[in-house]
């Protein structure tokens, strides 16, 4: 867990005989095993050869986004060795079809004796400036409750969540009945097709990821054969015709449930009824045989999809997926609100436009009590998206403590359930309360992050 310091720029003296530093390729052995420790579920004395394998494929293989100096580490100057580190996976989301620009911070980690001396939220300040560099507007980090929240982070937008099946609700096929779709691996060829069922399915939600070529090559065979977050990419064809009709994607290894389904696409005019039963004995029929492979203890008795809280195979499904398996949430941070507010400007215009409101002309000053957000619109077009100071006997039209703010504006929560959720979350008049419902509906989202 060691790295060498020799000639390598210190971004800063952090005193106590330790530097914070930027990575290089060569840090690779030495970051994969501080990480396969500390991310280790079974505990830091049996390393993670999985999360080690991910953190080499980012250091020493090409990536789409990622450079081998996206690394933060803090180590002892005297000796190299590491005591914590994480790092920053820039990618490109889109809301409602408008792109833009995010910062993923990833693998935070530090050793349990320098844990307490701010060292996490020091790396964090360094790449939220890479942040800005890199004229990314939102940050999003998945991790335990809470420890975000303290460097300037809500959970504020849908993360996973799923539904399970069991062998008594696995549908059969009749007897002397064929299946009436193929399924195989997905190879470079099938990229075109990848994307373009990928852009279809994408229109069903809020944030997406926009994903060109490169993410879908470095997917389907950019990664080491052990790296956790890798995962196998199926197509779906007509059985006999060969048409493809969509994908879906699975882990390379089985969970506790057997094997799971965390993106299934079909392209338009493909029926989810027709569809869905061969997707589903799939995962059962190879989740046993890769129980099987592994040595799980055990029977598997299971098989899922983990599509988010919303999917059309839910609905297909409804009594043969019976266990809820309930959505996390992203950490989102958005450091100049007013600006990313105008950059999605044209969802919102279009929000009004097809609403009771259309052609609405007015303002709106939002208060988070220590700071504040002012709209106003001209003709149902934003005209002003700026800060504001709340003042005593000026608490704006609406208020939203902390950064619950954010939950509204990632359709993550509707005003009602913020307002619900938060005694000093309010609205002063209906104009208002039908301005915000109107611009932040409720959405869910789907985010196929770049790793």
């Amino acid at each position: 867990m060691k790295i060498t310091l020799n000639n390598r720029p210190v971004l800063r003296d952090l005193g106590d005989g330790l530097a914070l530093c930027r990575s290089t390729r060569e840090d690779a052995d030495g970051l994969a095993e501080f990480n396969s420790r500390i991310h280790s579920d079974s505990g830091f004395d049996k390393p993670d050869e999985q999360v080690g394998a991910w953190v080499r494929d980012l250091l020493t293989l090409p990536h789409p986004t990622f450079h081998s100096d996206d690394f933060t580490i803090v180590a002892e100057a005297a000796s190299g060795r590491i005591v914590s580190s994480l790092n920053l996976i820039s990618q490109t989301w889109a809301y409602d079809g408008i792109p833009f620009g995010v910062g993923r911070p990833e693998l935070v980690g530090t050793l349990p004796d320098y844990r307490g001396r701010g060292l996490v939220r020091l790396q964090f300040e360094e790449v939220h400036r890479w942040r800005a560099g890199r004229g990314e507007l939102v940050q999003g980090i998945t991790g335990i409750p809470f420890y975000y929240k303290l460097f300037g982070y809500d959970m504020a937008l849908e993360l996973g969540g799923g539904r399970t099946g069991y062998e008594a609700q696995l549908p059969k096929l009749k007897e002397g009945e064929s299946e009436p779709f193929v399924i195989r691996p997905a190879v470079d060829a099938d990229i075109p097709f990848l994307m373009e069922v990928y852009a279809h399915g994408c229109k069903r939600r809020l944030v997406t990821c926009a994903r060109d070529e490169g993410n879908w090559r470095y997917d389907l065979g950019g990664q080491s054969p052990k790296n956790v977050d890798r995962l196998e990419y199926r197509i779906l064809s007509r059985a006999g015709s060969g048409e493809p009709v969509g994908y879906f994607t699975h882990p390379w290894f089985v969970w506790d449930t057997g094997l799971i389904a965390n993106h299934y696409e079909l392209k338009p005019g493909v029926s989810w009824l027709e569809a869905t039963p061969s997707v589903a004995r799939y995962l059962w029929q190879e989740g046993e045989t890769r129980w099987k492979q592994e040595e799980k203890p055990g029977t598997r008795t299971a098989y899922s999809f983990w599509f988010g809280a919303e999917h059309p195979a839910y609905d297909i499904f409804r009594e043969k997926l019976p266990r809820l398996r309930d959505p996390y949430a992203w950490y989102i941070r958005v450091p100049d609100l007013p600006k990313f507010i105008r950059h999605i400007a044209p969802v919102l215009e279009r929000r009004i436009a097809e609403s009771a409101i259309v052609g609405y002309r007015g303002s709106l000053q939002v208060s988070f009590y220590r700071s504040g957000l002012r709209l106003a619109f001209e003709a149902g077009r934003l005209s002003a998206a700026e800060a504001w100071q709340p003042k005593p006997g000026d608490g704006g039209q609406a208020a939203f403590p902390d950064l619950s703010f954010l939950q509204l504006v990632f359709g993550y929560r509707s005003f009602e359930e913020l307002e619900q959720s938060y005694a000093d979350c309010w609205y002063s008049s209906d104009e208002a309360r039908l301005l915000l419902d109107t611009l932040f509906p409720k959405k869910a989202s789907s985010v196929m992050f770049v790793n």
